[in-house]
Formats: structure tokens, sequence, C-alpha cells
């Protein structure tokens, strides 16, 4: 591994803990991505040493669960319901307004790493719909005009 991604102390104890356990692949993947915010490459090949897994099982459980992301998202992720009720009331705008704003599309991460723009099925929150997420903060009855004050507080955090 290279310096960059060196494994924190909790980490390594945390596999070592998990490392003989059922199940134990999801739980490890769930913290790695906890402390990367993605599982990166590097940490997927020693997984796959350590753990005594083939990678190809690894990227199966990656790709298949939508939480699990494979590239690095931005500072500040930006979740935008577009589960029915936010949908139906202009999660789609949000989404376009903000790849206008922030010159990327969903997916995508800014030039300055600050920011991404992922669009997310339903996150609970149908009655404040059309809905945003940055950061575990929840921006509910959200319209397109209130998007540029909610990225300008973000660019100063």
């Amino acid at each position: 591994m290279s310096s960059e991604l060196q494994l924190s102390k909790d980490l390594q104890d945390f596999i070592k803990t998990w490392k003989d356990k059922p199940g134990n692949l999801i739980m490890i993947l769930h913290r790695v991505q906890q402390e990367y915010k993605y599982v990166p490459r590097e940490v997927a090949l020693y997984l796959s040493k350590e753990l005594n897994v083939p990678l190809a099982k690894i990227y199966g459980v990656v790709t298949f669960y939508h939480f699990f992301k494979l590239k690095k998202p931005g500072r500040h992720n930006i979740q935008v319901c577009i589960g029915t009720a936010c949908y139906l009331k202009g999660g789609g705008d949000l989404l376009l307004e903000l790849e206008n704003l922030l010159g990327v599309g969903v997916g995508g991460v800014t030039g300055d790493g600050l920011f991404s723009i992922e669009g997310v099925r339903c996150v609970g929150c149908c009655g404040l719909a059309p809905v945003a997420v940055i950061d575990g903060e929840v921006f509910g009855k959200l319209k397109k005009d209130k998007l540029p004050e909610i990225i300008a507080k973000f660019k100063d955090k």
C-alpha cells in the first residue's frame, strides 16, 4: 500500500477482530468506507490478501450495494432524493440545477474536490419532499433558488 493510504490502527484492529467471523466482508467494507468515504483500490487489494478473498468477490459486493463507492466523493457530498415523492415534487429539477451550478453531472466531483452530486433513493423524509442531504444535514421542501445559498454555506466549511 502507498504511504498515502496507510490503514489506521483502528481499522487494522477492526479487520483483525472481524477477519474470521461470518459476514466479515460487508462489515469490513462498511468500516473502510466510513474511514475513506469510498473503497480505495489499494485497500481492496489489501483486504483480498488479508481475508483470503478473491478481489473479484470484493468488487462484486462493492458494485452490488449502491451504498459503497469506488470513487472518492467531494468533501461535501450532495445527495438529492429522487424517490417517488421527491421526484414528483422537483427532485429531478434540483439535480439539474446543481449540475448547472457546480459544472459536474451526477456522480461527478468538482475540479476543486469540494462537491460531488449523487441521486439517491428515498432518504425517509417524504413529508419534506423534495429533499437534499449534505454532510448529514437535511434540506427539505427545497426550491432551486435556494441552492446557491446552500452551496455557499458549504464552500466556507
